[in-house]
């Protein structure tokens, strides 16, 4: 701690963690430990099979890819950080560390936001515009969308961080999470955090607004095309090229609307960290198995990649 003033302002900060409760620790790091590896074997394992099977050279498998990097980079953000709680009586980060933590899981949290509206937007022109589909979801068009999500991700997670380097924390340094979020951060400081607030409710709003609207209104129109196919086995086959997408975003925008969006009133801790465990842990891990492992084409590239010894 350095002193400013009468105030003594904090330079590192303890993480809490999820749980207190010693009984738990070691359970609790057996579970998250087993969730990372699946994760991170399941992503990896998606990327490289995209990248080596010509099959799988499709706009559709090309935002997949993207989809699980971006999930790759998002569990290695928080899952070992987290797991440091669970054997370390104090989980120590510095400040500088605490904002780079930060910064890293916002630019992921947004770019997915927005990787799953342009997956929604490709499944659209897929079923809906299926003659013109090559040449609207071009690589050119795909790359710069792909672009485009990234550079929202990084514009979006420096705008707080910048706003969170500004403030001055006084009020203890024990942060009620298991890893560097945004609201118990602002709970900690002693300066005006009001503008921290608004923007956080601004660009949360319209980041959630815009992506799930763009979704709703590509998936009405898939929907309104699957019922005028008057075959049952075009309707099936039409459900299920999209069918993967629509639980990974209800449980990945579930979670984000209860965590930042629900009436603040009491303390909602711990509710507050099991919301945050399915769109920063759980979903990571689920999407490899939800949109792929379950896919023919998936599966005829990994028995072609396995028989290659490509894997």
């Amino acid at each position: 701690m350095t002193t400013v003033g009468n105030h003594s302002v904090v330079t590192e900060f303890i993480r809490m963690g999820l749980t207190d409760e010693p009984e738990l620790q070691l359970p609790l790091f057996l579970l998250f430990f087993g969730i990372y590896v699946v994760s991170m074997a399941g992503n990896l394992a998606l990327v490289l099979l995209i990248k080596v099977g010509s099959q799988l050279h499709t706009p559709m498998y090309y935002f997949l890819s993207n989809l699980s990097f971006i999930d790759l980079c998002y569990s290695s953000v928080i899952i070992p950080k987290m797991m440091v709680n669970f054997v370390l009586e104090e989980n120590i980060i510095s400040f500088p560390g605490c904002l780079t933590q930060f910064f890293f899981f916002g630019y992921f949290a947004v770019s997915e936001c927005y990787m799953l509206a342009a997956m929604a937007y490709d499944r659209y022109v897929a079923i809906c515009h299926p003659l013109l589909y090559h040449i609207t979801m071009s690589r050119k068009v795909c790359f710069l969308l792909v672009a485009g999500v990234h550079i929202i991700g990084v514009c979006g997670a420096l705008v707080h961080t910048s706003l969170l380097a500004d403030l001055t924390f006084c009020r203890g340094k024990v942060i009620n999470h298991y890893f560097c979020d945004i609201l118990p951060l602002l709970k900690l400081s002693c300066s005006n955090t009001h503008i921290n607030e608004f923007l956080l409710v601004m660009n949360s709003g319209i980041n959630v607004f815009l992506t799930t609207l763009s979704i709703f209104i590509s998936y009405a129109f898939i929907f309104s095309n699957i019922l005028q196919v008057h075959s049952a086995e075009g309707r099936a086959k039409a459900f299920k090229t999209c069918g993967s997408h629509v639980p990974v975003v209800a449980v990945f925008y579930g979670s984000i609307i209860f965590m930042y969006f629900k009436p603040s009133f009491g303390d909602n801790n711990t509710q507050e960290k099991v919301a945050s465990v399915f769109y920063t842990i759980v979903n990571p891990m689920l999407n490899p198995m939800i949109y792929s492992f379950r896919n023919k084409d998936v599966k005829d590239s990994l028995r072609k990649a396995m028989k290659n010894n490509w894997l």
